[in-house]
């Protein structure tokens, strides 16, 4: 049985990984950042395993840190962290006219949040035996697409901040992997495919519950590190 922590699981996404990750047997730690969406999550959960709603907003400090010390005092250990928590904002068609206040509050959650909760809770990790650290990433963010996007995707492919938070985040996948192979801890970056939620106006054309099990196999099976997962079992290019 692993202990799980997801980051921003109180609904799409997040929660599908959540429930499918509990009805796995594993023990979930829901985190979320608003406590009413969260003890709502947990109760909907409720019949399908061990989930156990937490508080954290991945841009506060006090937050991650009361988490983590948490999961000390419950569990002693972490053994898969999911960074889901992710936002976005309306995008104008063009990069250029993006307020740099709002590309900073993206990267607030979609890298910054990230690099906190995995610094926080890698003493955790360390415990853990085979530990692994998936963050959801998006194919919107590699080199390869913005190089040359598809044309059913190409209105996607100047959201600067989106786009170039997710790119920031598979850099960061990487760095880490590297950082933490000789300790035996996995880092991936995790593609749940082009998913219906709100992040999108639920314009994906797989659902939030195939996202999460896809994000489910890839954190719970498999022993690649280092890589990026595709949500079809192989992976992608950078």
């Amino acid at each position: 049985m692993k202990i799980v922590l997801i980051t921003g699981a109180n609904k799409g996404i997040g929660f599908a990984t959540a429930r499918e990750i509990a009805q796995r047997g594993h023990t979930v730690l829901l985190g979320a950042r608003d406590e009413e969406k969260g003890r709502a999550a947990e109760k909907a959960l409720a019949g399908e395993g061990d989930v156990r709603y937490i508080r954290l907003d991945v841009t506060e400090q006090a937050t991650i840190d009361a988490a983590g010390a948490r999961i000390e005092e419950e569990h002693g250990r972490l053994d898969v962290l999911v960074n889901n928590a992710a936002i976005t904002r309306p995008h104008p068609k063009s990069p250029i006219a993006l307020p740099v206040a709002q590309l900073r509050a993206i990267y607030e959650t979609n890298v910054f949040g990230v690099v906190a909760v995995t610094n926080a809770m890698l003493p955790l990790l360390r415990r853990a035996d085979g530990a692994v650290i998936g963050n959801v990433s998006s194919g919107l963010g590699t080199m390869a697409f913005l190089t040359d996007p598809p044309a059913n995707l190409r209105a996607y492919a100047q959201l600067i901040g989106y786009n170039s938070s997710k790119s920031a985040l598979n850099a960061l996948t990487l760095m880490y992997a590297d950082a933490l192979k000789d300790e035996g801890i996995r880092v991936n970056a995790l593609s749940p495919g082009f998913c219906a939620t709100d992040l999108n106006n639920h314009s994906g054309w797989s659902t939030a519950d195939e996202g999460g099990e896809r994000i489910a196999r890839q954190v719970l099976d498999g022993d690649a590190t280092g890589v990026f997962l595709s949500e079809s079992g192989g992976t992608y290019d950078w």
